[in-house]
């Protein structure tokens, strides 16, 4: 029996709206809008499948190998009987309960892979004897012969090991031919000059992908990122050509994602040349995406990277076939290229560009780097990119590792970072004018220049604000927790339960982000929404009531009472439609104004 609990706690979903915005940073959103005939073509690879295992929640899990060797359906009722749910208070309803919330939102997780399928079947009651229908689950039948010969090593086609993964998914591979077992026989490289060695691999990846970030915040390198690369950070909206904000800023919204998938249609895509990408420039959602641990970041690039391959005419299933089955190949052993299909030979040079691969050219093996074995790894031992490599060398990989704040900021705006990561430098020198480096410290101070400078480059202060808490030094945050322990003690010693409700933890000084927000206030003392206005109400309580109900579902951007007007956001405007058209049964319906 497992108890069911949900993974984390409170404070850590807080993070969940600032570490995904535009782009869809997991695999799991991505998996989840694919229809079944894909989940069924990829369920057929066994690699495949253990990787969607290895990305569910704890519980989907554990319903997988309760189920997996039944070999016909179960009850419903049977998935509540196999776990052991938390008491609720007594004040709390069942869909207030979190343990039950969790175990829905596993049981979803299977049912949007198509991994777990419901059968009604009818049958008579025990004791009413009437008939009734009863909802009977159990696995899908290809993924579970799929994972189950992953689990016992053993199928139609043999003992496999991750050298005999099979990954050719097209049938327009002459090159490649069926072993005797009915599998693909993977030709391990000559390692006997003993060149590729996993240090060098690992040195080669971190070159590569820090190559790529340092690009991002704008640091002088040698060697600039592939077209390839720089191409798809363009078409993830990370980094986009000042043309590309000019038309934005004259359309006076965001980007719409037409404005670039059109140079990618009928499998043709527009190749701007390099001398044109090298005027790229940082977004907002490349400083946010700068902000995400290296794992969220490889998989947001490599869902870009899907969506693009779609529009280029290439196989979806063959893709994510090959990217699951980097992260079950052992890492500093070669793999022979003659395994992969068309589809996968092109995958090849481009995921050599991100780090992931490591491939000589004229040379008929590739060797998966670091990067792309842990790519369905559980490990949360990457943290940021500066540090991710040296972590994951240096220590074991259950040792839980800990990202120690580096960054002190005074009242007088002055800034301390023991640092001697080049990236994060870079990274601090995009809205700080740093003064001084040393061998594990620079200084420098947040001035109103340089925070302009972030602002008209995309970023907000809220992002500002949000990097220098979460890297903030480990005696600003106990400090900080001193303070907010101290006050809380006193109110609630007089009993001010207002004033407790409204503590909350300032690691930063009050003054650096109060006047950081005043800054960006400077050049936001206009700002424009894409809404409907409202207007011409028959009666106060017709405006009242829309008004009412548009507060609380949160679509208001603007009121006026005494005009009986509101404005009303784009988004929310269907909503409040379709609630007026619920509760206004007369013909004197408030109507929209033109968009504005």
């Amino acid at each position: 029996m497992s108890s069911a609990q949900p993974p984390g706690s409170s404070s850590s979903m807080n993070n969940e709206d600032t570490s995904v915005d535009f782009f869809k940073s997991t695999i799991n959103e991505y998996l989840d809008n694919l229809p079944e005939s894909v989940h069924n073509q990829l369920f057929h690879a066994r690699e495949t499948c253990l990787a969607i295992f290895r990305l569910l929640p704890a519980l989907s899990k554990f319903y997988i190998m309760t189920l997996l060797f039944h070999e016909t359906s179960v009850p419903y009722s049977d998935l509540n009987r196999w776990i052991k749910l938390n008491k609720m208070n007594s004040k709390q309803s069942i869909q207030q309960n979190p343990t039950k919330i969790y175990q829905n939102d596993s049981i979803k997780r299977l049912k949007s892979l198509h991994i777990l399928k419901e059968i009604k079947k009818q049958m008579i009651h025990p004791i009413t004897k009437q008939p009734t229908i009863i909802i009977f689950v159990q696995l899908n039948e290809i993924f579970r012969q799929s994972f189950r010969d992953v689990l016992t090593g053993f199928g139609d086609d043999g003992l496999k090991d991750a050298s005999q993964l099979t990954i050719n998914t097209e049938n327009n591979n002459e090159d490649v031919k069926p072993s005797s077992n009915g599998g693909l026989d993977t030709i391990f490289a000559d390692d006997a000059d003993n060149k590729i060695t996993i240090e060098y691999l690992d040195k080669y990846c971190l070159s590569k992908w820090e190559n790529i970030l340092h690009f991002m915040v704008g640091t002088e390198i040698k060697e600039i990122p592939s077209v390839g690369v720089l191409t798809l950070l363009r078409f993830a909206g990370l980094m986009e050509l000042p043309s590309d904000k000019e038309r934005r800023d004259l359309m006076n919204s965001v980007m719409d994602d037409h404005d670039i998938d059109t140079e990618y249609n009928e499998g043709k895509t527009k190749k701007l040349s390099i001398t044109t990408l090298r005027q790229l420039l940082i977004t907002q959602n490349g400083f946010q995406f700068l902000l995400q641990d290296i794992s969220s970041q490889i998989w947001t690039l490599l869902i870009q990277y899907l969506i693009m391959a779609e529009k280029l005419q290439m196989n979806p299933v063959d893709v994510l076939n090959f990217i699951f089955l980097l992260g079950s190949l052992e890492l500093g052993q070669g793999y022979n290229i003659n395994m992969l299909s068309k589809t996968q030979l092109i995958m090849l040079d481009d995921l050599q560009d991100y780090g992931l691969i490591y491939h000589e050219k004229g040379n008929k093996s590739f060797y998966p780097t670091r990067l792309a074995t842990s790519l369905t790894s559980e490990s949360s031992s990457f943290k940021n990119a500066s540090t991710a490599i040296d972590q994951e060398i240096s220590q074991p990989r259950n040792d839980k590792s800990t990202n120690v704040g580096s960054i002190i900021i005074e009242t007088n705006f002055k800034i301390y970072c023991y640092t001697s990561s080049p990236l994060q430098i870079a990274i601090l020198n995009l809205f700080v004018n740093l003064r001084a480096r040393f061998a594990n410290l620079v200084t420098g101070v947040v001035t109103r220049d340089s925070i302009r400078t972030a602002l008209r480059s995309g970023i907000t202060a809220q992002q500002i604000i949000n990097y220098l808490e979460t890297h903030a030094h480990t005696g600003m945050i106990e400090m900080a927790e001193a303070e907010y322990n101290k006050n809380y003690e006193f109110q609630n010693s007089i009993g001010n339960t207002v004033a407790l409700e409204q503590l909350k933890l300032e690691i930063l000084p009050p003054t650096v982000v109060d006047q950081i927000k005043l800054w960006q206030l400077e050049l936001d003392r206009v700002e424009s929404f894409r809404g409907y206005l409202y207007k011409d109400f028959s009666n106060d309580f017709e405006f009242e009531k829309l008004l009412s109900y548009g507060e609380e579902i949160g679509v208001i951007v603007w009121k006026d009472k005494s005009k009986r007007k509101f404005f009303v956001s784009q988004e929310g405007n269907g909503q409040l439609i379709e609630y007026a058209n619920k509760i206004i049964r007369n013909s004197n319906t408030p109507r929209p104004a033109t968009p504005m």
